[in-house]
């Protein structure tokens, strides 16, 4: 939705794309493109087409998808010194890509333009003009990132603002400052803010803020306050060393908080789903404290904070999750009070039959085991395990009577190693009062125990061919202990329609892998959703 007080700029395809651990493909790059057009932001940067071939495939792929909301550009730097932008091969890949925008990036620092880019301050000034006026020429939209400008600024405030003097004069549709070392503090960018607005005042003014001092999304914000119009940032804060500024945090606080139209209503209550999306293409494990769309954002785990809760949601929250697509839990941990766990019962949809002395005694238990290493937080399987165990008459499925592991080392049968590792684990397993006694091999001790254990739960239980563990981790609780620390084990399960996780805690890792084990086969066989 364009608006005329703020224009939203992603960057994450291109800046958010140098983050340490994220390498993307081209088609994840046009599915993420795809994503911000869905949340309707006004541009984004598609890369850096001189730069590598996967960013010049990239531009020929999106000629043939058409976008409902955003503009692509292309982001390639000024001209090199001494040579003309027609002569010039980076230029010519950015005239290649066929976008609408372009986004050039010139030295703003006396510094930088001696010592980086070892040409004199006339001549980068010249190559600022001649490519802006080049790209203007073309027909395109151009903004100038003024790289280094906060800095140049603080050095030589003179040559600084007479760079962006000079693209504004060949035309440039946005002079966009940026802080590209990250550390420029709240006062001192809004003093070279005025100084801009004082020295050209006729042409629009954009932000790119890096998140070293941690200051990004703040700063940004102060900057629209200040008259900026144009908001640069990466989705989830991606981006070199700390991350650029968080675009999602920022659309949000514009809209929800200051009152700025820069999405629609539908599209805001999408950014939980696109922080997810993108983090899931991006190979990188979601930030559950992230502001608005993180897992934990509306999470409560202090009991005095859920009973607030139950009685106003607004006590504890300081806007209605589902405004950006999230929502509440309540967490179980030797923290809560009674409400948590009703609560939590109830946002599970489980509606068993508790008297206040049932859901007294199973905080205590809850509490108690938190103690002995587990945490029910991430494994709610267990939790609801914990809750059936709780009930009068429950029934266990299944009972472990005993079991042994035997690992050996033995010659290989392949050529390429001399030896391996083998398990075999032997189990005992009572069910419907007959006692079961299964072997089975595995390349490990905990998969030879849940072969084992699935053999002898098979005639009885044959959905259980369906449950495959799809995850597995392991925590050292206390280090100090070495070799005797206790563990904590967490194991992710499906069905093939659902997923869930159930934990398991022993100073012996075998044991903390059966308790989990259990829980997620004895789940399985309970809850039907």
């Amino acid at each position: 939705m364009p608006t005329d007080r703020v224009q939203l700029y992603d960057t994450t395809l291109r800046d958010g794309s140098q983050m340490e651990g994220i390498s993307l493909s081209v088609e994840d790059k046009i599915r993420i493109t795809k994503k911000l057009d869905e949340l309707g932001l006004e541009w984004v940067e598609g890369g850096f087409p001189g730069s590598n071939p996967k960013d010049a495939e990239y531009f020929r792929r999106l000629r043939e998808i058409n976008l409902r909301n955003a503009k692509v550009s292309a982001f390639g730097g000024t001209r090199k010194p001494n040579i003309t932008c027609e002569t010039d091969a980076n230029i010519q890949s950015m005239v290649a890509a066929e976008t609408p925008g372009i986004t050039l990036v010139g030295k703003a620092s006396m510094y930088q333009v001696r010592e980086i880019l070892e040409t004199s301050a006339e001549e980068n000034l010249a190559m600022i003009a001649d490519t802006v006026s080049y790209f203007k020429k073309l027909g395109k939209t151009v903004f100038f990132d003024a790289e280094h400008f906060f800095d140049g600024f603080s050095d030589d405030p003179d040559y600084s603002l007479q760079c962006l003097a000079t693209a504004a004069r060949a035309g440039a549709d946005a002079l966009v400052l940026c802080d590209t070392n990250g550390g420029i503090t709240t006062r001192s960018m809004l003093e070279a803010i005025e100084r801009v607005q004082q020295r050209v005042n006729d042409t629009r003014l954009g932000i790119h803020l890096h998140n070293d001092a941690g200051l990004a999304v703040a700063n940004s914000l102060h900057a629209v306050e200040a008259g900026v119009w144009q908001i640069q940032g990466c989705v989830n804060g991606y981006g070199e060393r700390c991350g650029n500024a968080d675009i999602l945090t920022i659309l949000a606080n514009l809209k929800v908080k200051m009152g700025i139209n820069v999405v629609e209503d539908e599209q805001l209550a999408r950014l939980t789903e696109v922080s997810n999306y993108v983090s899931e293409l991006a190979n990188m494990v979601p930030n559950a404290q992230a502001p608005y769309v993180g897992a934990s954002a509306f999470a409560h785990k202090a009991g005095y904070h859920v009973a607030g809760m139950m009685k106003d949601e607004r006590a504890y929250q300081h806007i209605a999750p589902a405004l950006v697509g999230n929502s509440s839990r309540v967490l179980v941990s030797e923290l809560s009070g009674q409400r948590n766990l009703v609560m939590k019962l109830q946002e599970m949809g489980i509606d068993f039959p508790l008297t206040q002395d049932e859901i007294k005694k199973l905080l205590e238990v809850v509490k108690e085991k938190e103690s002995q290493g587990y945490q029910y937080e991430g494994a709610e399987a267990s939790f609801e395990m914990l809750v059936r165990r709780s009930l009068p008459g429950y029934k266990p499925p299944f009972e472990l009577e005993d079991f042994v592991i035997v690992e050996r080392r033995r010659r290989s049968r392949s050529t390429d190693e001399e030896n391996e590792m083998l398990a075999e684990a032997m189990v005992k397993v009572t069910i419907n009062g007959k006692l079961m006694h299964t072997a089975h091999e595995g390349n490990g001790p905990v998969n030879a125990l849940d072969g084992a254990t699935r053999k002898a739960l098979a005639e009885e239980f044959p959905r259980l061919e369906d449950v495959k563990l799809v995850d597995y981790k392991v925590r050292i609780l206390d280090s100090q202990s070495a070799t005797g620390a206790r563990v904590r084990v967490l194991i992710e399960s499906t069905d093939g329609n659902r997923y869930w996780t159930t934990v398991g805690s022993s100073t012996d890792i075998i044991e903390a892998s059966w308790l989990a084990l259990a829980d997620a086969l004895e789940f399985a066989l309970n809850v039907e959703r």
